[in-house]
């Protein structure tokens, strides 16, 4: 099994470190090579779940199965601290991704996948396992996948779906009081200002013709000046979000066996993939359909 001895995302990552000019287009292309780094650690992890199906010369030790589990959950990592740096450059890119699909948009939250739904893939799988090897189950005998959960297992996960839930509902109040700020008085007064300045400028055009660049640079400053705390805000939040996702990975891997965060993580990977290809291909038609008609 290839194990990749060093991360091109991380490695990306560590060069944009060198200036301040982490933008949206930037984080598009770290996106493009972290996702290509995901479909390889997938493979990974394929051969993972199949070295501990079948005793083969494949066989992995459980130092090389840990190895992995923790490439692939610092490979999340990675991608958490690339977004934050890229947030405090251009948090309005992070939240609108030009390099996610339309399909992936509709699902997003906050910038990204909603915690909660960590739980609701986990219980997913865990149904599907546990009924492929319901017979080997009722014997008595242990398949080690997430078919396999204890009740001690299945009792820590409940009891941290409920704290993310909690902690997801409190992240989303305080987006919600946020975007209730773009018409407080401040944006209120701003907008009464501007668009008066405009229509003065309009309405005397000759007489403003030479002040008229000074005039806008000033109204601009105006505009980035009252913006501004609403968009530190919205990198706080993000970064909550963010926060939240990381820790919900990091919680549910930390409370499966190795065996069973190896499928987790498989499952993972494959969902977030397939939904960004199946978006991709969507996105494609669509553009070709609208091509056609004109």
């Amino acid at each position: 099994m290839s194990m990749l001895p060093s991360s091109s995302s991380g490695i990306y990552l560590s060069k944009t470190n060198q200036n301040d000019n982490f933008d949206g287009e930037t984080f598009h292309k770290f996106f493009d090579c972290w996702l290509a780094e995901q479909k390889q650690l997938l493979k990974e992890l394929l051969d993972a779940e199949e070295s501990k199906t079948h005793d083969d010369h494949h066989h992995l030790t459980d130092e090389q199965v840990q190895a992995l589990i923790a490439k692939v959950v610092e490979h999340y990592e990675c991608y958490c601290k690339a977004k934050s740096k890229c947030a405090k450059q251009d948090v309005l890119a992070m939240l609108s991704p030009t390099w996610r699909s339309s399909l992936e948009e509709a699902f997003l939250w906050i910038g990204g996948w909603r915690p909660s739904m960590a739980f609701q893939l986990l219980y997913s799988k865990c149904g599907l396992q546990f009924e492929a090897k319901l017979d080997e189950l009722t014997q008595g005998l242990r398949t080690c996948d997430l078919g396999d959960l204890s009740a001690e297992q299945l009792g820590q996960v409940d009891e941290m779906q409920r704290r993310t839930i909690r902690e997801e509902r409190e992240i989303t109040d305080m987006l919600a009081r946020h975007q209730e700020t773009v018409a407080d008085a401040s944006m209120v007064e701003l907008s009464h200002h501007v668009v008066g300045e405009m229509m003065m400028m309009l309405d005397d055009e000759e007489k403003t013709r030479g002040e008229e660049g000074k005039k806008k640079k000033e109204l601009e400053d105006k505009v980035e000046s009252t913006l501004a705390p609403k968009e530190e805000g919205l990198e706080e939040i993000l970064l909550k979000a963010d926060d939240l996702r990381l820790r919900t990975l990091q919680g549910i891997v930390g409370i499966l066996t190795p065996k069973q965060a190896i499928h987790f993580l498989t499952a993972a990977a494959e969902l977030h993939i397939m939904i960004h290809e199946w978006g991709k291909k969507k996105d494609a038609s669509r553009t070709c359909n609208q091509d056609s008609i004109k």
